[in-house]
């Protein structure tokens, strides 16, 4: 989407923009000629992720914006309150906030430790309803304000609530805050809407969770994301509130056709985001997820009970022999393979010797469930565990995020076989 000119001079307050999406939005009202205050916690070099909010702000600038970097943890009310008083001292005010900070843990109930789940709902609902509360005020005096939360629509289907209940919650607080606070502040001339991807979006993030960089092949870039903020917020306050925006919808109603743009890869298959309408998902998304819902089945306890090729066993004794201490850190954790119903353990848990056995070891984090055939595929890099889940073929039971990080075991594993 070509630049217009139209933020010039207006001021944006984006939390979470040091890296990703955020730092997309950010990029991409600063060509306007914005004034963008880049919230966020990160101010030295993170040792995985790439970025810090003077990095951010020297990218900002470089394309014409102003910026404010503003260290702030939205779980903190003395540090937001801070962090909003800055912008305004800087800046005069405040005409658009963006709600783009996140906590994420794909984790059922048992799984989920307290901690991370009150982290979840610190960042992602009391955080945006806290940074909407105190830039209010502000967001009255422009006229035309506008909130943006980077949250899906309220989709109430047990697929989206089954295997992360902590998680949806969370992101679906952010989405009530738009529901809310749309209704009560139309009379302020303030439009308070939700933007969310209808695929995979490949960030610094998604990466360090998703088993690195082959997971780009299924994700488009954050740049689409950028596109539609652009578009939505463009659009006078009284006439467009209270929408949950899917990316490609928002560019297909700006006149946009052309998605492949947005591709890691051009032409790949892409991976479809969760919490999305049936309406915006494909027969064969449906029927995947459809039967994920249905997989009950017990793992069996006999080790010795299933059959499995000799190839299956030749690939976890190169696991055995591959493995190191990099590839552990970045796991951490147990993993059960159940390759046509015979059961592999294998223990990346950094903290406890490596090991690979067919006897149970301990309550796995997550277990991968496949046949023979498939699995080997993997390994060699026939088929990308993403590829392999959405078609079916790949059942995952337990912590998603562990599961993504399989495709890091595969990538080594395709150079032995």
């Amino acid at each position: 989407m070509i630049n217009t000119g139209k933020f010039a001079g207006k001021t944006v307050f984006i939390t979470g923009a040091s890296r990703g999406i955020g730092k997309a939005i950010a990029l991409k009202l600063g060509k306007d000629g914005a004034n963008i205050a880049i919230g966020a916690k990160t101010v030295d070099p993170h040792p995985k992720l790439e970025g810090t909010i003077y990095t951010a702000a020297k990218e900002v600038e470089a394309v014409g914006g102003k910026c404010l970097p503003v260290q702030v943890d939205i779980r903190d009310e003395a540090s937001v309150v801070k962090a909003i008083e800055e912008t305004v001292k800087k800046f005069g005010g405040i005409d658009i906030l963006v709600n783009n900070a996140s906590a994420i843990s794909l984790t059922g109930t048992e799984d989920t430790p307290m901690k991370r789940y009150d982290l979840m709902h610190s960042v992602n609902t009391r955080g945006t309803f806290m940074t909407s509360k105190y830039a209010i005020p502000h967001l009255k005096k422009s006229g035309n304000g506008h909130i943006l939360n980077l949250s899906p629509p309220l989709v109430m289907h047990p697929r989206w609530f089954k295997s992360h209940v902590a998680y949806t919650m969370a992101k679906y607080g952010m989405s009530m805050c738009v529901l809310g606070m749309a209704e009560e502040l139309k009379s302020s001339k303030i439009a308070v809407n939700a933007l969310w991807p209808r695929t995979a979006i490949f960030t610094a993030a998604m990466e360090m969770l998703g088993g690195g960089k082959s997971i780009a092949n299924t994700c488009r870039k954050p740049d689409i994301l950028a596109d539609a903020a652009y578009f939505i917020l463009s659009k006078p306050a009284k006439e467009f509130t209270g929408n949950f925006c899917i990316d490609e919808d928002v560019l297909k109603d700006a006149g946009i056709t052309d998605l492949e743009q947005y591709s890691v890869v051009p032409g790949s298959k892409l991976l479809s985001d969760f919490f999305l309408p049936d309406s915006h998902l494909s027969p064969e998304d449906l029927q995947i997820l459809d039967a994920s819902q249905k997989i009950q089945e017990e793992i069996p306890q006999d080790a010795g009970s299933g059959r499995t090729d000799n190839k299956t066993g030749k690939v976890f004794k190169v696991i055995e022999d591959m493995v190191n201490e990099e590839l552990r850190k970045q796991i951490n954790a147990l993993m059960l393979f159940s390759i046509s119903g015979k059961n592999y353990f294998v223990d990346f848990n950094a903290s406890r010797p490596f090991q690979v056995s067919q006897n149970e070891i301990g309550k796995p984090d997550v277990t991968l469930i496949t046949d023979d055939e498939t699995f080997v595929k993997m390994a060699k890099g026939e088929v990308k565990s993403t590829n392999a889940f959405m078609s079916g073929k790949l059942k995952i039971k337990g912590n998603l995020q562990v599961a993504m990080k399989a495709e890091k075991i595969f990538n080594q594993l395709k150079a032995k076989l």
